[in-house]
């Protein structure tokens, strides 16, 4: 009989229930999409190793986490559903009901619509699983040869553990409610409304002014000094302390904002009297006031976390976007190994703060070392613990290759470089790029390297020599954007190059970007190497920086056994006179880079796609919920409304106005800062290379933008029916 009565209180309560199930039924769904990742990845035919361990991984432990906004969503949902049917669970009492029965009929209900949510959220969920593989194989540059229909037990396992959490605790919460709500309160309920507080116009207004100009300002700061990510170690508490500055004026002024809506409202709108008093606007107008006034805050919260999901997900997918463009560029060969030069700030280093024994055995370079001569050590496994005592030389793998030799632009014993990006961008008369503003690159200076290494690295990729005199120079850059623009300009401008002593004119008026990398790299390894003649290099007895040795395997030798053959090699220490000049720095086979930026542009994807739809979800919801309460609250005014001869299709105008102020204003807010946050975030990326905002990131956005609009429609809808029940309810009497 209880089972019988449950399922005719969810058929009857179905659209009360509807933004409960349509929530339950996304997380559902979502969860169980992105948790059948591993699948996915094997499917699409990667097979770069632990990579589906690793997503998997990590989206399930965030699937924890997502559970737990689920949850609380789940409870806000489920409040509004308490707060309308207190009346009939008053009743079910007056007529006898034990509150242990009434309590067993609501968990049967919620049974029942859990039941629904998850089935018809896994149906989903497997479907967009399917699709969602052809996405892996996409981001993945993969071509699918077997695709064949899966089902993970894994994901299903997860999903529905999420599902029984959310389901308990919304079920003890109802029980809560009902055991400790009194019979008057619950009989009552309908008459219950809120409180409504009126605020003074003019000072609303006020405050909604000073929230546009903290925000304003706070635009100003944010596009002036950027974010305090390239600031040098000196400057970088000075430059979070005002990016922190910052981030306060634009959250009190977006509070403000909001704050101040309702007056400014009224104020704008009394302003324009033939809009005014046209209609039902003056009604409108005034609802909306006094709603905005008990919601200001959480509409300021959601317009903070649209924000923030809007910009996570552009902003991250870019970035693995440009990474995974140009990784062809900044990976020139089959692998690199750097060698690192001591320099008197290194020695005095060990010296002061490291360990004075250990300086003793370092010794200043004044030259460089033949590295492919050098290079052999020690294989150890895997887990570079065990040796397996087998020496290693590059020769048993290495066809084509050159060492690539960087000095810095001041002689050994001195600290002042003779070229900089501050002086270049000084002769030319233009600002220094954003990202260089507070970095170390004018200490450093330019690299400079002789004219034989860099046409032999060009040989190597099939590029012709390029001829550059005694009194030439070419400046090279792999890292693209502003900084390869701002070197073909300092070129093309026949700007002169002073160094050592010696003035150099430019060999050519373009930069070179596509032949210029030192090394292999994830964002590029030369941020601005000056080429000079051999001849000229060794008059000018320059502090060596480092050096990188940069190899082709063998033709016909297999790249995954050579790979395996030199890896895990620990290098015998390379000693001049008894003395070490340098250290051993970073080594990659371009097959490992490749394997690192495909899980990075896979997680940074997946993360940002998965945390910015739940966050977009959560948001639509609550302010679903909060719209559908206020529709209920304010069902005797539609009442009134009706009786006094305003027609049904004014009433849903009017309802539908107040609806998608409360809906578009907050996404307007969000869009308004993700469009600034983004402006500078692509200028700093611009500096590196050129970042754009399109394909798969638009579909996705669009994607999100679907779902805050389905929630507007089915909002309205839900609220159109409440309304319309209401006027029914008065012609009936």
């Amino acid at each position: 009989m209880l089972c019988k009565l449950a399922w005719g209180n969810v058929r009857r309560a179905g659209r009360d229930y509807l933004v409960y199930l349509l929530t339950l039924t996304l997380g559902v769904t979502v969860f169980y999409a992105f948790n059948t990742i591993s699948m996915q990845v094997d499917i699409a035919g990667i097979d770069e190793e632990g990579l589906a361990q690793v997503m998997g991984s990590m989206l399930g432990y965030l699937t924890y986490f997502l559970a737990g906004v689920m949850a609380f969503l789940m409870v806000y949902a489920n409040n509004f559903i308490m707060k309308r049917r207190k009346k009939e669970f008053g009743l079910y009492q007056v007529l006898g009901m034990g509150r242990g029965r009434v309590a067993t009929i609501m968990a049967l209900e919620t049974v029942i619509v859990s039941v629904v949510a998850f089935v018809a959220g896994i149906v989903l969920g497997v479907g967009l699983s399917q699709l969602m593989t052809f996405f892996t194989a996409s981001l993945f540059k993969t071509q699918i040869a077997n695709f064949h229909f899966f089902f993970s037990v894994h994901a299903f396992n997860l999903t529905l553990v999420c599902m029984l959490v959310m389901f308990v605790l919304t079920l003890l919460l109802n029980l809560r409610a009902v055991r400790r709500t009194k019979l008057i309160e619950l009989m009552g309920a309908e008459r219950r409304n809120e409180s409504i507080k009126t605020r003074n116009p003019w000072i609303a207004t006020a405050i909604f002014a000073v929230g546009v100009v903290l925000v304003g300002v706070a635009y100003y700061r944010l596009l002036r000094d950027g974010f305090p990510l390239t600031a040098t170690d000196s400057k970088l508490q000075e430059a979070m302390s005002q990016f922190g500055i910052t981030t306060a004026m634009v959250t009190v002024g977006t509070f403000a904002l909001f704050w101040g809506l309702s007056g400014m409202l009224i104020k704008l709108l009394q302003s324009l009297r033939s809009v005014y008093w046209r209609g039902l606007n003056m009604f409108t107008v005034r609802q909306l006031s006094a709603k905005v006034n008990t919601v200001c805050f959480s509409m300021g919260v959601i317009a903070m976390i649209l924000f923030l999901a809007i910009t996570s997900v552009t902003c991250g997918m870019s970035i693995a976007n440009v990474m995974n463009e140009n990784l062809e560029r900044y990976n020139p060969v089959d692998m690199s190994q750097t060698y690192v030069y001591y320099t008197p700030e290194t020695l005095d280093y060990y010296k002061e703060y490291v360990n004075p024994s250990e300086a003793d055995r370092m010794v200043l370079a004044d030259a460089t070392v033949d590295l492919y001569a050098a290079w052999h050590g020690e294989r150890k496994s895997a887990d570079n613990n065990d040796e397996t005592g087998k020496k290693v030389n590059i020769a048993d793998v290495a066809g084509e290759h050159v060492q690539i030799d960087l000095y810095l632009s001041y002689p050994l014993g001195g600290s002042d470089p003779s070229v900089t990006p501050s002086e270049m961008c000084k002769t030319m008369g233009e600002k220094l790029p954003k990202a260089l503003g507070g970095s170390n690159a004018d200490a450093m200076g330019l690299f400079v390297t002789p004219a034989s290494q860099y046409n032999k690295l060009r040989q190597m990729m099939g590029e012709e020599p390029v001829s550059i005199g005694r009194d030439q120079y070419l400046l090279t850059c792999d890292m693209g954007g502003e900084l390869v623009d701002l070197y073909t300009k300092y070129m093309a401008g026949g700007h002169a190059l002073t160094l050592g002593g010696h003035t150099l004119k430019p060999a050519t008026d373009k930069s070179d970007e596509d032949t210029a990398a030192i090394a292999n790299s994830a964002m590029g390894s030369n941020p601005g190497t000056v080429v000079v003649a051999d001849e000229l290099l060794s008059q000018l007895n320059l502090q060596p920086y480092s050096s990188s040795l940069l190899v082709n395997y063998k033709q016909g030798m297999d790249t995954t056994e050579a790979d395996e053959s030199i890896k895990y090699t620990v290098l015998d220490n390379l000693l001049v006179d008894g003395k070490e000049p340098g250290s051993w720095g970073t080594f990659i086979t371009r097959s490992e880079m490749y394997t690192q930026a495909a899980q990075m542009n896979g997680l940074i994807s997946y993360l940002a796609i998965y945390i910015g739809f739940v966050l977009v979800v959560a948001c639509a919801a609550i302010l679903s919920i909060q719209q559908l309460s206020n529709v209920a609250d304010g069902s005797r005014s539609y009442r009134v409304l009706a009786q006094i001869g305003c027609d049904d299709r004014q009433i849903r105008h009017s309802v539908m106005a107040q609806q998608a102020v409360f809906f578009l204003f907050p996404l307007a807010v969000g869009l308004a800062h993700s469009f600034v946050a983004l402006k500078v975030i692509i200028e700093l990326v611009s500096t590196f290379g050129d970042m754009s905002i399109g394909g798969t990131v638009g579909l996705t956005c669009a994607i999100f933008l679907a779902a805050y609009g389905g929630y507007f429609l089915v909002t309205y809808l839900m609220s159109a029916g409440m309304v319309q029940a209401a006027i029914a309810t008065c012609y009936s009497e």
